[in-house]
Parts: structure tokens; sequence; C-alpha cells
């Protein structure tokens, strides 16, 4: 089902003030747009394994991510 709207942007708020503050984040997250608009590195996984990898803004660019998990 996930989480509310407000709740999301609540958490991405306090994760992108986490990271201001130079800690370095982990983050598994299925919504791949605000991940990627947030993120300095990506990695694409699929059945368990890194299949893309690189800067989210050439993640964020690559048509088979764009396809596949931006809804394009």
């Amino acid at each position: 089902m996930g989480l509310a709207p407000l709740m999301v942007q609540k958490i991405f708020e306090t994760i992108r003030a986490v990271s201001r503050d130079g800690v370095t984040i982990f983050l598994v997250e299925q919504n791949a747009k605000l991940a990627l608009e947030m993120s300095h590195r990506g990695y694409v996984m699929e059945s368990g394994r890194i299949t893309l990898s690189g800067s989210a803004a050439a993640l964020a660019a690559n048509p088979e991510v764009r396809r596949a998990y931006l809804g394009e």
C-alpha cells in the first residue's frame, strides 16, 4: 500500500538533512525518481545482481532506467 504522501515527504526531508550533515546514507527505495533526485550515485539491481551503476544524473538520463523505473 505504501506510505501517505506527507509521510514520504517528511522522511525524505529527514534523509536530506542527515546527508547535508555529511553522513553517508545507503537508501533502498521503490520511488526511483525521488531517490535519484537526492542521490549522488545509484545502483540498479535485478534478481539480486547489480546491472547498472553510476552517478544519479547518468542513471536518471539512461533510457533503460527511464523506461523501466521512471514511468516513461
